[in-house]
């Protein structure tokens, strides 16, 4: 349970990481190599997509986390977002 963890943590900004987690997961529960293996290999061909996915999902929490923060410190300035672009 702890390696699940730790893996889900360190896993969205590190590219193409999660093949090597999911091995690192299945080697920790017990799985025989050769069946971890398989498994890799099977998730490989779609391991592109949901990489462009989990990134999506780690960058927006970035961007909220750090546009609640400029909110609470009152670093950002709301009134140049929202009036009209200067011509």
């Amino acid at each position: 349970m702890v390696t699940t963890l730790l893996v889900s943590i360190g896993t969205a900004p590190v590219p193409s990481a999660s093949l090597f987690m999911l091995a690192a997961v299945l080697q920790g529960i017990g799985v025989d190599p050769m069946q971890t293996a398989l498994l890799v290999g099977f998730v490989l061909p779609f391991d592109r997509i949901l990489d462009m996915t989990r990134t999506v999902a780690n960058v927006i929490s970035d961007l909220a986390v750090a546009t609640v923060v400029g909110k609470w410190e009152n670093e950002i300035d709301v009134e140049a977002y929202i009036a009209p672009p200067v011509k």
